[in-house]
């Protein structure tokens, strides 16, 4: 059986750490954790600690030691297709072809794209803090990330997920859903009741206990 070592960052900020961590959870795939306080500086400080696991530097990486083998994957969109790949009984992928392909898209979307919106309200998962003036450019990346939440969830009659069942589409976009509760962005009601859905996830939950005990650690 496959051993797994998920590296992440610390939990109140790590939007990306959060994704591939998300997947795995859900998906009841075991795994060890090992999380690395971000924002150290210093011989000892974060990115010296993240390269003794990642030759990126950078968090997500997990690990996996599978018939003697022994190698690391990073990248949080990297980590998803993998553990679709090597767990297909997961569905971590819409089944259909087009939803499939519409889920890797916006998946995509999410990873390359909404670099002001990810500066101006980034991830404070345990906070919840004042709105921010929005820029139209903001505005514009919200009213996207709506309209591909909204077309997903009308292809499931609006009372699941983005594709139904749990997804790598809603880890890709739970980190969003966290960052518009924080900073009090208004939704639609059917979209507003996706992200009470994904909220209330075990694993979400789970998250969020641990970025609170963080930040009352001083730690975040």
């Amino acid at each position: 059986m496959a051993q797994y070592r998920l590296i992440i960052g610390t939990k109140d900020w790590s939007s990306w750490s959060l994704r591939p961590w998300l997947a795995m959870k859900a998906s009841g795939i075991p795994f060890e954790e090992i999380v690395i306080r971000l924002r150290q500086s210093g011989d000892q400080g974060t990115r010296a600690q993240i390269l003794r696991y990642s030759p990126s530097g950078k968090v997500p990486a997990l690990q996996i030691e599978d018939e003697g083998r022994q190698y690391t994957v990073f990248d949080s969109l990297a980590i998803c297709e993998t553990l679709a790949e090597r767990h297909p009984d997961a569905g971590l992928w819409p089944d259909d072809p087009a939803a499939r392909g519409f889920a890797r898209s916006i998946s995509s979307a999410m990873h390359s794209g909404f670099s002001e919106l990810r500066a101006l309200l980034p991830m404070d998962f345990a906070r919840r803090l004042p709105t921010p003036e929005l820029s139209d450019t903001v505005k514009d990346q919200i009213a996207d990330i709506a309209k591909y939440w909204q077309t997903a969830l009308e292809g499931t009659k609006g009372d699941g997920f983005l594709f139904g069942r749990f997804s790598i589409a809603d880890c890709m976009y739970a980190p969003v859903v966290s960052r518009f509760r924080t900073y009090g962005i208004a939704l639609a009601p059917a979209l507003s009741a996706y992200s009470d859905r994904v909220l209330a996830l075990p694993a979400m939950r789970e998250w969020e206990a641990a970025a609170e005990a963080e930040v009352a650690a001083g730690e975040a």
